[in-house]
Protein backbone atom coordinates (compact mmCIF):
# COMPACT_ATOMS: atom_id res chain seq x y z
CA UNK A 1 0.00 0.00 0.00
CA UNK A 2 1.37 3.19 -0.88
CA UNK A 3 1.95 5.70 1.97
CA UNK A 4 0.16 9.06 1.63
CA UNK A 5 2.84 12.08 1.07
CA UNK A 6 3.13 14.10 3.88
CA UNK A 7 2.40 17.80 3.39
CA UNK A 8 5.21 20.35 3.93
CA UNK A 9 5.04 22.58 7.36
CA UNK A 10 4.09 25.81 7.08
CA UNK A 11 6.14 27.57 9.51
CA UNK A 12 4.39 30.90 11.12
CA UNK A 13 5.17 33.91 13.29
CA UNK A 14 2.79 35.85 14.80
CA UNK A 15 2.87 39.52 15.77
CA UNK A 16 0.19 40.89 17.92
CA UNK A 17 1.00 43.13 21.24
CA UNK A 18 -1.97 41.30 22.90
CA UNK A 19 -0.74 38.05 24.10
CA UNK A 20 -4.31 36.75 24.33
CA UNK A 21 -4.57 37.04 20.74
CA UNK A 22 -1.63 35.66 20.01
CA UNK A 23 -2.52 32.68 22.04
CA UNK A 24 -5.81 32.36 20.26
CA UNK A 25 -4.32 32.35 16.81
CA UNK A 26 -1.44 29.81 17.64
CA UNK A 27 -4.57 27.53 19.28
CA UNK A 28 -6.14 27.34 16.21
CA UNK A 29 -3.37 27.46 13.93
CA UNK A 30 -1.92 24.00 15.63
CA UNK A 31 -4.64 22.15 15.53
CA UNK A 32 -3.83 21.94 11.60
CA UNK A 33 -1.14 19.02 11.32
CA UNK A 34 0.50 20.96 8.71
CA UNK A 35 0.89 24.46 10.29
CA UNK A 36 3.37 25.70 12.90
CA UNK A 37 4.02 28.87 14.81
CA UNK A 38 7.38 28.68 15.49
CA UNK A 39 7.83 32.38 17.00
CA UNK A 40 5.43 35.53 18.23
CA UNK A 41 6.34 39.06 18.89
CA UNK A 42 4.33 42.01 20.18
CA UNK A 43 5.58 44.49 17.62
CA UNK A 44 6.86 45.17 14.15
CA UNK A 45 10.36 46.14 15.06
CA UNK A 46 10.19 42.41 16.87
CA UNK A 47 8.44 41.26 13.59
CA UNK A 48 11.67 42.50 11.49
CA UNK A 49 14.33 40.72 13.79
CA UNK A 50 12.37 37.12 14.16
CA UNK A 51 11.55 37.18 10.53
CA UNK A 52 15.34 37.76 9.78
CA UNK A 53 16.62 35.11 12.18
CA UNK A 54 14.12 32.51 11.55
CA UNK A 55 12.73 33.38 7.57
CA UNK A 56 9.15 31.71 8.59
CA UNK A 57 7.10 31.24 5.64
CA UNK A 58 4.20 33.42 6.89
CA UNK A 59 3.97 36.40 8.68
CA UNK A 60 0.88 37.42 10.11
CA UNK A 61 0.70 40.55 12.02
CA UNK A 62 -1.48 43.13 13.01
CA UNK A 63 -2.06 46.34 11.53
CA UNK A 64 -1.88 48.29 14.57
CA UNK A 65 0.77 47.77 17.65
CA UNK A 66 3.39 49.75 19.02
CA UNK A 67 6.71 51.56 17.49
CA UNK A 68 6.46 49.94 14.13
CA UNK A 69 2.66 48.91 12.28
CA UNK A 70 1.14 45.63 10.34
CA UNK A 71 1.39 48.27 7.03
CA UNK A 72 5.15 49.66 7.38
CA UNK A 73 6.47 46.32 8.75
CA UNK A 74 5.72 44.77 5.69
CA UNK A 75 6.68 47.31 3.84
CA UNK A 76 10.08 47.54 5.16
CA UNK A 77 10.38 43.92 4.83
CA UNK A 78 9.74 43.72 1.27
CA UNK A 79 12.13 47.16 0.68
CA UNK A 80 15.04 44.30 2.53
CA UNK A 81 14.52 41.69 0.22
CA UNK A 82 12.94 39.85 2.63
CA UNK A 83 10.24 38.32 -0.20
CA UNK A 84 10.63 34.70 0.72
CA UNK A 85 8.27 35.13 3.94
CA UNK A 86 4.99 35.72 2.37
CA UNK A 87 2.88 38.52 5.03
CA UNK A 88 -1.09 38.60 5.99
CA UNK A 89 -2.40 41.67 7.71
CA UNK A 90 -5.00 41.13 10.59
CA UNK A 91 -7.32 43.90 10.96
CA UNK A 92 -10.22 45.16 12.47
CA UNK A 93 -11.09 47.73 9.71
CA UNK A 94 -13.18 46.62 6.65
CA UNK A 95 -11.63 49.57 4.62
CA UNK A 96 -10.86 50.43 0.85
CA UNK A 97 -7.93 52.53 2.64
CA UNK A 98 -6.33 50.01 4.44
CA UNK A 99 -6.61 47.35 2.34
CA UNK A 100 -4.55 49.70 -0.91
CA UNK A 101 -2.12 50.77 1.53
CA UNK A 102 -1.23 46.99 2.38
CA UNK A 103 -1.32 46.09 -1.25
CA UNK A 104 0.83 48.39 -2.07
CA UNK A 105 2.76 47.75 1.02
CA UNK A 106 3.22 44.16 -0.24
CA UNK A 107 0.81 41.94 1.46
CA UNK A 108 -0.32 38.94 0.36
CA UNK A 109 -3.65 38.75 2.61
CA UNK A 110 -5.66 41.19 4.15
CA UNK A 111 -8.13 39.30 6.88
CA UNK A 112 -10.19 40.89 9.12
CA UNK A 113 -10.22 39.94 12.91
CA UNK A 114 -13.44 37.53 13.14
CA UNK A 115 -12.53 35.69 9.69
CA UNK A 116 -13.91 32.12 10.98
CA UNK A 117 -10.95 29.21 11.23
CA UNK A 118 -12.19 27.78 7.35
CA UNK A 119 -11.16 31.30 5.88
CA UNK A 120 -8.31 31.66 7.63
CA UNK A 121 -6.63 28.32 6.99
CA UNK A 122 -7.96 28.75 3.35
CA UNK A 123 -5.64 32.45 3.11
CA UNK A 124 -3.06 30.55 4.81
CA UNK A 125 -2.31 27.69 1.77
CA UNK A 126 -3.33 30.55 -0.50
CA UNK A 127 -0.99 32.88 0.39
CA UNK A 128 1.56 29.74 0.79
CA UNK A 129 1.00 28.45 -2.89
CA UNK A 130 1.60 31.87 -4.41
CA UNK A 131 -1.70 33.44 -4.21
CA UNK A 132 -3.40 36.54 -2.82
CA UNK A 133 -6.20 36.26 -0.09
CA UNK A 134 -7.91 39.19 0.61
CA UNK A 135 -11.27 38.73 3.07
CA UNK A 136 -13.70 41.86 3.48
CA UNK A 137 -16.21 43.86 1.03
CA UNK A 138 -13.35 44.73 -1.12
CA UNK A 139 -12.98 41.43 -3.03
CA UNK A 140 -10.29 39.43 -4.63
CA UNK A 141 -11.91 41.00 -8.01
CA UNK A 142 -11.28 44.56 -6.87
CA UNK A 143 -7.66 43.69 -5.45
CA UNK A 144 -6.63 41.49 -8.76
CA UNK A 145 -7.86 44.72 -10.71
CA UNK A 146 -5.22 46.63 -8.86
CA UNK A 147 -2.18 44.42 -9.69
CA UNK A 148 -3.36 43.53 -12.96
CA UNK A 149 -1.24 45.52 -16.00
CA UNK A 150 -3.76 48.57 -17.11
CA UNK A 151 -5.56 47.31 -20.35
CA UNK A 152 -4.51 48.98 -23.47
CA UNK A 153 -6.74 51.06 -25.40
CA UNK A 154 -7.35 48.13 -27.87
CA UNK A 155 -9.13 45.95 -25.51
CA UNK A 156 -11.19 48.59 -23.46
CA UNK A 157 -14.45 47.79 -24.31
CA UNK A 158 -16.16 51.39 -22.31
CA UNK A 159 -15.28 53.86 -25.36
CA UNK A 160 -15.72 58.24 -24.03
CA UNK A 161 -17.64 60.34 -25.69
CA UNK A 162 -15.03 62.85 -24.07
CA UNK A 163 -11.98 63.00 -22.47
CA UNK A 164 -12.41 63.09 -18.98
CA UNK A 165 -9.87 64.03 -16.55
CA UNK A 166 -7.88 60.67 -15.27
CA UNK A 167 -9.03 58.83 -18.23
CA UNK A 168 -12.21 58.00 -16.75
CA UNK A 169 -14.77 56.61 -18.23
CA UNK A 170 -18.22 57.26 -19.24
CA UNK A 171 -19.30 54.77 -16.32
CA UNK A 172 -16.92 56.03 -14.29
CA UNK A 173 -17.84 58.95 -13.78
CA UNK A 174 -21.29 58.01 -13.56
CA UNK A 175 -20.94 56.13 -10.89
CA UNK A 176 -18.71 58.85 -9.03
CA UNK A 177 -21.44 61.36 -9.32
CA UNK A 178 -23.63 59.01 -7.81
CA UNK A 179 -21.96 57.96 -4.94
CA UNK A 180 -20.70 61.85 -3.93
CA UNK A 181 -24.98 62.04 -4.18
CA UNK A 182 -24.84 59.26 -1.51
CA UNK A 183 -26.18 56.42 -2.55
CA UNK A 184 -24.89 52.93 -1.78
CA UNK A 185 -22.90 50.49 -3.58
CA UNK A 186 -26.16 48.50 -3.64
CA UNK A 187 -28.24 51.45 -4.91
CA UNK A 188 -26.11 52.25 -7.45
CA UNK A 189 -25.88 49.02 -8.88
CA UNK A 190 -29.75 49.28 -8.97
CA UNK A 191 -30.05 52.64 -10.42
CA UNK A 192 -27.49 51.29 -12.85
CA UNK A 193 -28.55 47.72 -13.80
CA UNK A 194 -24.98 46.28 -12.95
CA UNK A 195 -24.14 43.71 -10.31
CA UNK A 196 -23.01 45.14 -6.70
CA UNK A 197 -19.49 43.70 -7.66
CA UNK A 198 -19.22 45.86 -10.80
CA UNK A 199 -19.87 49.00 -9.01
CA UNK A 200 -17.21 48.26 -6.16
CA UNK A 201 -14.94 47.69 -8.81
CA UNK A 202 -15.42 50.98 -10.60
CA UNK A 203 -15.68 52.82 -6.96
CA UNK A 204 -12.20 51.16 -6.87
CA UNK A 205 -10.59 52.26 -9.77
CA UNK A 206 -12.15 55.68 -8.80
CA UNK A 207 -10.46 55.91 -6.20
CA UNK A 208 -6.88 54.81 -7.68
CA UNK A 209 -7.14 56.94 -10.75
CA UNK A 210 -7.92 60.15 -8.55
CA UNK A 211 -5.43 59.63 -6.19
CA UNK A 212 -7.57 59.97 -2.89
CA UNK A 213 -8.01 57.71 -0.01
CA UNK A 214 -11.70 59.11 1.36
CA UNK A 215 -14.73 60.41 0.02
CA UNK A 216 -13.91 63.82 1.37
CA UNK A 217 -10.68 63.50 -0.94
CA UNK A 218 -12.91 62.29 -3.85
CA UNK A 219 -15.39 65.62 -3.58
CA UNK A 220 -12.87 67.77 -3.23
CA UNK A 221 -10.88 66.72 -6.22
CA UNK A 222 -13.97 66.15 -8.43
CA UNK A 223 -15.29 69.63 -7.64
CA UNK A 224 -11.70 71.17 -8.81
CA UNK A 225 -11.68 68.96 -11.80
CA UNK A 226 -15.26 69.71 -12.47
CA UNK A 227 -16.68 66.64 -12.46
CA UNK A 228 -19.71 66.79 -11.05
Amino acid sequence: MQETPRKETISIVLADDHSLVRDGIRALLEEESDLEVIGEVANGLEALDMVKEKAPHILIIDIRMPQLGGIETVERLNTAGQETTKCIILSMHDSEEYILKSVQAGAAGYLLKDTDKTEFIKAIHTVQEGGKYFSGDISNVLVNNLLQPAVSEQSKTVKKSKETPFDLTNKEVKVLELVLAGFTNKEISEKLQNSKRTIETHRFNLMRKMEVKNLIELSKKAREHNLV
